[in-house]
């Protein structure tokens, strides 16, 4: 059959390369990819949120299953547009993205069921938000409405820092229209966790645990991007947390979308906080996470398009996850995530292709005459196999250690925290770096 993906990252490239292994495959696409999709399947210069062009080319070319990767394009209405053609696509309609496409729908969401999430206000106006925070008090959470690439969340620990962060999206647009409206939210504290699921009606079938790394720098300091790493398992998710976000977020928000009419096939993702009263909702995605899908997709063995068509059509399905530990290390472009610069011509790639239990997805790159350059602000993930934490982290590192481009940035302390809960206790994660 032939495959089309959605997308230009290393969530799409991590997923056309695990899909690429099913014997099912005769075709592969990626829209509108990169370097290294590029080496895998055929890029189609289609922008992932042209729904109309997309649906033409798969009606064209006889597409049998697309995939969506980004959350612009399911905000946009794509899967409504395929589906009112008859294409089988797995992804959530419009309606349903909004979990992810407005962030004040989703709180609102989670108040109306009962789901556990920070307390909130959102508001239209600059000066109001301002007046609110004074009264509220700090550290406090500012978040862009709109969809915003993980870069529209402001944790604040000063008024003056609050303050910014207001004029920053509402006054001078820094994020264009997703910060027109801004919801404040109370600051939680705990470890994070990425929670995902496949989800078809009231179906859902759990992936394994993960946790990012979103901010740029060593040590959870400097702006939020898009995501620096991720590991997978999580160990602050034991048996009982996870039994609580399967009973307090993910059914209840089965059963709120039940009774709002909103029908749901796709992936969903919780961005959870680990409290001491319990998990609580940071944020909903509609898809995949970037870059959690990497170390999960690693661990998942079988043939996951087999899966996935299975759950599509609603049979039953049942994940073989791979007990080794997977970590994913994200190199940047200088200037990230601001203003990266592009086209760095990337080397070593060939070195790494070497190394047992490493794999590298492309996210900001491009291919010219056998050549890769940069052309993004997260350009590269980096990721490994190990039978632990710190054999996946030390053969992530290894591997790094031979690619260069000009302005190179990455974290050298993913899985930190992960790393002290294992070997140190879970109380000793502060200050404590690799």
């Amino acid at each position: 059959m032939k495959v089309l993906v959605v997308g230009n990252g290393g969530r799409e490239h991590a997923i056309l390369w695990k899909v690429s292994q099913s014997p099912l495959v005769k075709g592969l696409y990626c829209a509108k990819g990169n370097g290294g999709t590029a080496k895998i399947a055929q890029n189609v210069s289609i922008e992932p949120t042209n729904v109309k062009a997309l649906a033409d080319f798969v009606q064209r070319e006889g597409i049998d299953f697309t995939i969506v990767g980004p959350e612009a394009p399911l905000v946009a209405g794509l899967v409504d547009e395929f589906e009112s053609r008859g294409l089988k696509v797995f992804g959530p309609s419009q309606k349903a993205s909004m979990l992810e496409g407005s962030k004040a729908f989703a709180k609102e969401f989670m108040q109306k069921y009962g789901i556990p999430t920070a307390e909130f206000h959102t508001f239209e106006d600059p000066q109001r938000a301002k007046n609110f925070i004074k009264d509220f008090g700090v550290p406090v959470v500012i978040k862009a409405d709109g969809l915003a690439s993980g870069k529209g969340v402001f944790v604040c620990k000063s008024y003056e820092e609050a303050l910014r962060a207001i004029d920053n999206l509402m006054v001078k647009k820094a994020l264009g229209e997703a910060g027109s409206k801004v919801v404040v939210e109370e600051f939680l504290e705990g470890e994070e966790a990425s929670y995902i699921v496949m989800l078809n009606g009231d179906s859902y079938v759990p992936l394994p645990t993960s946790q990012d790394h979103k901010r740029l720098l060593d040590g959870d300091k400097g702006p939020n991007t898009g995501g620096m790493g991720a590991y997978s398992p999580n160990p602050f998710v034991d048996e009982a947390t996870e039994k609580a976000i399967r009973e307090l977020i993910i059914e209840r928000v089965i059963k709120g979308l039940r009774e709002e009419g909103i029908y749901y096939r796709g992936f969903l993702y919780a961005g959870l906080m680990l409290t001491k009263d319990g998990p609580k909702v940071l944020e909903f995605n509609v898809r995949l996470g970037d870059p959690e899908a990497q170390p999960l997709l690693m661990r998942i063995k079988g043939d996951f398009l087999k899966t996935l068509l299975d759950f599509y059509e609603g049979k039953p399905v049942n994940l073989e996850i791979d007990p080794r530990h997977t970590l994913c290390v994200v190199l940047a472009s200088k200037g990230y995530p601001e203003k990266p610069e592009d086209g760095k011509e990337i080397i070593g790639l060939e070195e790494v292709e070497k190394m047992e239990d490493v794999v590298v997805f492309h996210a900001g790159t491009e291919l010219k005459n056998g050549r890769v350059y940069t052309k993004g602000g997260r350009v590269l993930n980096v990721c490994a196999w190990g039978k632990d934490l710190k054999e996946a982290r030390e053969r992530a590192y290894k591997a790094i250690e031979k690619i260069n481009f000009e302005g190179m940035h990455y974290r050298k302390d993913i899985g930190y925290r992960a790393f002290m809960a294992i070997y140190a206790g879970k109380n000793n994660t502060k200050g404590i770096y690799f």
